[in-house]
């Protein structure tokens, strides 16, 4: 089964940017879709941003479109969210997350039943 550790996360202030982080352990061709969530506490879940395995196909929340990237190294089995322009409303705990899709159509929508214990982002004005 694959494992998924997040890092990268810490304080920064607004306007910072920092990169996270999702090493993924075992065979990361079994989870081709995987994906970055977001929650801070009394809010739900946020979707973030999804690749597939070819990294060519993306998908965006659209609180961080245009602000925040989601890139994949197969070689190192490793998923970064590249986030630039923060802003104190993005201070939340992360997390990454991983799921085999056969149509390699990946989304928010998507069941992802393998995820990472998280990394926490604050981000101070």
């Amino acid at each position: 089964q694959v494992q998924l550790v997040e890092s990268g996360g810490g304080s920064v202030q607004a306007g910072g940017s920092l990169r996270l982080s999702c090493a993924a352990s075992g065979y990361a061709s079994r989870r081709n879709c995987m994906a970055w969530f977001r929650q801070a506490p009394g809010r739900e879940r946020e979707f973030l941003g999804t690749v597939n395995l070819s990294g060519m196909g993306t998908k965006y929340g659209p609180s961080v479109k245009g602000r925040f990237t989601v890139a994949r190294d197969n070689a190192e089995n490793t998923m970064y969210l590249v986030m630039n322009g923060l802003e104190p409303e993005d201070t939340a705990m992360y997390y990454c997350a991983a799921e085999f899709v056969p149509s390699g159509f990946c989304t928010e929508n998507t069941s992802y039943r393998t995820w990472g214990q998280g990394t926490q982002v604050t981000v101070s004005s």
